[in-house]
């Protein structure tokens, strides 16, 4: 059974040159507490297999607003913020809805 309002967000970060293990660390940093949040059904860390800096998040949320809370949450702001230094660009999401 499929529940209309649960959001699957992709969002890929590529690191500087340089700080690929940096930027490793502090993603992978987000897992435990994340994983811990109301409304997150997964919140998977994957690396490119041909490019040691370049991840990608794969969550699902049960709802629009499961994610809004996620974005304030302490830790995400803090890794953000850090993002400016350790990421090549700003982290590319893109949002989806499952439908089958």
């Amino acid at each position: 059974m499929l529940a209309e309002n649960k959001l699957t967000v992709l969002a890929t970060i590529i690191a500087r040159p340089g700080k690929e293990a940096e930027l490793r660390a502090l993603l992978l940093s987000l897992l435990a507490p994340t994983r811990q949040e109301a409304g997150c059904l997964n919140y998977d860390l994957h690396v490119a297999p041909d490019q040691p800096g370049k991840f990608l998040f794969h969550e699902n949320w049960e709802s629009q607003a499961h994610l809004d809370a996620h974005l304030k949450t302490p830790h995400l702001t803090f890794a953000l913020r850090q993002l400016d230094e350790l990421a090549a660009e700003p982290p590319h999401l893109a949002f989806w809805h499952q439908i089958g």
